[in-house]
């Protein structure tokens, strides 16, 4: 049982029904849970309108939850830090590390959000990155699904890593996207992948083509211009 508020962010995730209630299970008690708000800016500030308490569990639609995480032990964050972010393994190519990772996060840092195309990196205060995996985040839920975790992964990666990851560590991440192999829908996480490269390049001269990364009817409409209406849904 968790002395933490608990909220599970979801959009259209086929799978996020029962991620919430394996995430309820795990954590005990209730998880709050927010869906289908357009603007994934939007989406987490209302995440801080939800709770109650000033720190509490922001949980991705698409992220599973392992079941022996120690939710008694986790500690609250220090001053100064506005987000703790635990890994999470990929589910298409083995890399481990923060992206759709589990994460403790400050009503008030949400409340006072800066402007980032990766919308989190814009909180104020200091991010901390816990060494201990949470679980796995099960993006490749669908064709279409894979395929935007790749895309909008890789461009943020190609564009310069706004958490100040160092550039071979960038490059090394969107190598491994692109040869992603394992699991459900992997050939449509790396092709994501690689057209998220390219499009970082397209957009370099025109930096509000970035904002698009965050529209989910652009990223549909882009998937489907290059893949095909049969493949959204599997």
């Amino acid at each position: 049982m968790t002395d933490f508020d608990a909220v599970f962010l979801s959009y259209d995730e086929p799978m996020a029904g029962s991620l919430h209630s394996r995430l309820q299970r795990t954590l005990g008690g209730t998880v709050k849970r927010l869906h289908g708000v357009h603007g994934m800016r939007r989406a987490y500030r209302l995440c801080a309108e939800v709770v109650d308490g000033e720190q509490f569990f922001l949980a991705d639609g698409d992220f599973a939850i392992d079941h022996g995480f120690d939710v008694a032990g986790v500690a609250p964050l220090d001053e100064g830090v506005s987000m703790r972010v635990w890994r999470a393994v990929n589910a298409v190519n083995g890399l481990t590390y923060g992206y759709g990772g589990l994460k403790l996060i400050r009503r008030s840092a949400l409340r006072e959000m800066g402007e980032a195309v990766d919308v989190l990196a814009a909180l104020p205060g200091r991010i901390e990155f816990a060494r201990h995996t949470a679980g796995i985040t099960r993006f490749n839920q669908s064709p279409f699904h894979a395929w935007k975790a790749g895309f909008r992964e890789c461009a943020m990666l190609a564009r310069g890593s706004e958490y100040g990851m160092p550039g071979t560590d960038a490059q090394s991440r969107v190598d491994a996207w692109t040869l992603s192999h394992s699991g459900e829908f992997a050939a449509y996480a790396a092709a994501g992948a690689r057209e998220g490269v390219v499009f970082a390049h397209e957009a370099a001269r025109a930096p509000k083509r970035f904002d698009c990364l965050n529209d989910p009817a652009w990223l549909r409409q882009r998937f489907t211009s290059a893949h095909g209406d049969q493949a959204v849904a599997g």
